[in-house]
């Protein structure tokens, strides 16, 4: 019996009904080209797609990562990313051997700088990481190496990086041990869910969507990366 136009149609809804479900499962979206992306790209596509989970190696940058998750704290990251300029024009591109320098006339310099976040805590908490890792550096000779050191094992990551995994894990075990391991050394705004953010960010863990296609080329980046 030959399908008739009407019951073609269902069947083609029908169809699409169920691979947007399974998009959405999945926690994908599908852009303009056909191509899947996790389903928070398009808020901040350049970001998505050319920084987030690549993994980061210097010091520096590292630091900065550190501090903006921190005042991302209890605000949205966009809000933060639009203003990640600003914030590395009054940090000196958070040099943290500088910032660690900083006085209270610098605080009262940033409380009146509107292009940031002006919250006093999370400015003093800044300085204050800033020579907790002037003294980290010193000691084991880098930032880097010794953040990169609580890099989750392989055995540690979940298979399938999905929607749920992605609402079902604020943290992670590695999040939390690094979170002790910088407040045991006097880091501040440093807790399980903001390191675990940090950690996505700098590529420690790749938690692209695993259909989404920077999932593979961030583990490609990851496996080329040399630890420092």
């Amino acid at each position: 019996m030959t399908a008739t136009a009407a019951q073609r149609s269902a069947a083609q809804r029908d169809a699409a009904q169920r691979n947007a479900a399974q998009r959405d499962a999945a926690g994908l979206i599908v852009d303009a080209h056909g191509a899947p992306r996790c389903f928070w790209q398009p808020s901040m596509p350049d970001y998505h797609d050319h920084e987030w989970g690549r993994p980061v190696g210097s010091d520096r940058r590292l630091y900065e990562k550190i501090c903006l998750e921190g005042f991302q704290a209890g605000m949205a990251w966009i809000t933060i990313l639009r203003k990640r300029e600003a914030f590395r024009e009054a940090f000196d591109d958070f040099d943290f051997e500088r910032v660690a320098r900083y006085t209270d006339q610098d605080v009262d310099r940033l409380m009146a700088n509107p292009g940031i976040v002006r919250n006093r805590a999370k400015i003093v908490s800044t300085i204050n990481n800033a020579r907790r890792a002037v003294d980290l550096a010193l000691e084991t000779g880098s930032l880097a190496a010794w953040l990169w050191r609580h890099e989750p094992a392989a055995t540690e990551r979940p298979k399938t990086v999905d929607l749920a995994y992605w609402n079902g894990n604020p943290t992670s075990a590695a999040s939390v041990t690094l979170s002790k391991a910088l407040k045991k050394r006097g880091w501040t705004f440093v807790g399980p869910t903001t390191m675990y953010a940090f950690m996505q960010a700098v590529g420690m863990v790749n938690d692209h969507m695993s259909g989404c296609v920077c999932h593979a080329a961030v583990q490609a980046a990851r496996a080329q990366f040399q630890r420092p």
